[in-house]
């Protein structure tokens, strides 16, 4: 029998008491540089966390794994081309990672939903690439639930480009989701949208940390680069494996359970109704439920997350200071391709030196609704 969902409530299980522990790794480099060796030393990341992963009563079934990297502009460009889509420059088009479900019909029915999203909020479809596979090396459990996995490239219109953008696509995401849930699509639950960001990329799946570059021949591409990479290798404990429930998310991935879950979906559910964003606007409305009521505990977490990163203000200034108030460095913020953030601080003072490991205080300037407010956050050095 093939499982597309989870089972029924019945005797002992429930799955509302689904957790689960896994495997994670990050690695990022520190002056923006991009390259394939990234991509290299994230994979091998992730193989050195093999053991933290599971597999089921195949040995070639994983319970989950993945990497999540820059858009690798570069690689897209090329194979766009080969494609006939002509990508615009870098950080002003959205790239997204789609499962889709295995039968011709319910997939096109699904890509007209997102396409009509992508539309109705004035964005521009680029093309569809279908990402190559190979999935001789899995398990049959995996093959039998495995998704038709394709890329969406979507190009900005009226849109800025920058957190302007990332709000646009998390709204196009949000309603097209929506709709293939409320629809009668055949398999509608193969549908998913693994990441949709004009910043990052998510290749995943229902596999073990060793069949990543096996499955997605992309990986192994030398144009593929990256400055970033966070990788994960589930070990499901109380949870059914699926395509969907692989790491990472689209912002983060996760090792442990959540006990207060239930708690936080319907707290965060009752104050839906008293949601207000100036810069999501009348957009607010669209993105509800925030929470996907089929995903994991990290799942939601990362629903909940998305919410407050795609409604945080501006940067305008950060000044970092001791605990005595004393001024260590001014970091102003910064425009680039990837949109409005600011500068990293290295943990060196104005003088150029390597600051004391300690505690400072990052006295971050944002704006928000037309004014400006202070924000202050810590931050810990250490060597």
């Amino acid at each position: 029998m093939t499982r597309r969902a989870f089972p029924r409530k019945e005797g002992l299980y429930d799955p509302r008491f689904e957790h689960d522990a896994c495997g994670i790794g990050f690695l990022v480099d520190m002056k923006r540089r991009v390259s394939h060796e990234f991509v290299e030393m994230g994979i091998q990341m992730l193989l050195n966390l093999n053991h933290r992963g599971a597999c089921g009563c195949e040995e070639n079934t994983g319970d989950g794994a993945g990497i999540l990297l820059q858009t690798p502009h570069r690689f897209f460009e090329g194979v766009c081309a080969d494609s006939g889509i002509r990508l615009p420059a870098q950080g002003t088009y959205g790239a997204g990672m789609i499962f889709l479900p295995d039968r011709t019909g319910a997939r096109l029915e699904c890509e007209r939903l997102l396409e009509g999203a992508v539309r109705e909020e004035d964005q521009e479809v680029l093309g569809w690439r279908t990402v190559p596979v190979d999935n001789s090396l899995l398990g049959p459990t995996a093959k039998a639930c495995q998704p038709v996995i394709r890329q969406i490239f979507i190009g900005a219109r009226e849109t800025d480009p920058g957190q302007d953008l990332e709000r646009k696509l998390y709204v196009i995401r949000r309603r097209a989701e929506n709709l293939v849930r409320a629809s009668n699509i055949l398999r509608k639950e193969m549908f998913y949208v693994a990441s949709l960001s004009s910043r990052t990329v998510v290749y995943k799946g229902m596999l073990r940390a060793d069949q990543m570059t096996s499955f997605y021949p992309d990986l192994v591409e030398p144009t593929l680069e990256t400055g970033l990479a966070m990788v994960h290798s589930r070990f499901s404990t109380n949870t059914f494996p699926n395509w969907s429930r692989a790491h990472p998310y689209r912002y983060l991935c996760h090792n442990g359970e959540i006990n207060t879950l239930k708690g936080n979906v319907n707290w965060m559910r009752a104050r839906e109704a008293r949601f207000e964003s100036d810069l999501l606007g009348p957009d607010l409305a669209k993105v509800l439920p925030v929470i996907d009521p089929d995903g994991s505990d990290s799942a939601m977490f990362d629903n909940a997350y998305e919410l407050l990163k795609v409604t945080e203000p501006v940067p305008v200034e950060v000044l970092v200071r001791d605990l005595s108030g004393r001024l260590v460095r001014r970091v102003y913020a910064d425009v680039d391709g990837a949109g409005r953030h600011p500068h990293q601080w290295d943990g060196r003072d104005e003088a150029g030196q390597q600051v004391a490991p300690g505690l400072y205080i990052c006295q971050v300037e944002v704006e928000s609704g037309g004014q400006r407010q202070v924000q202050m956050r810590p931050i810990a050095v250490a060597y």
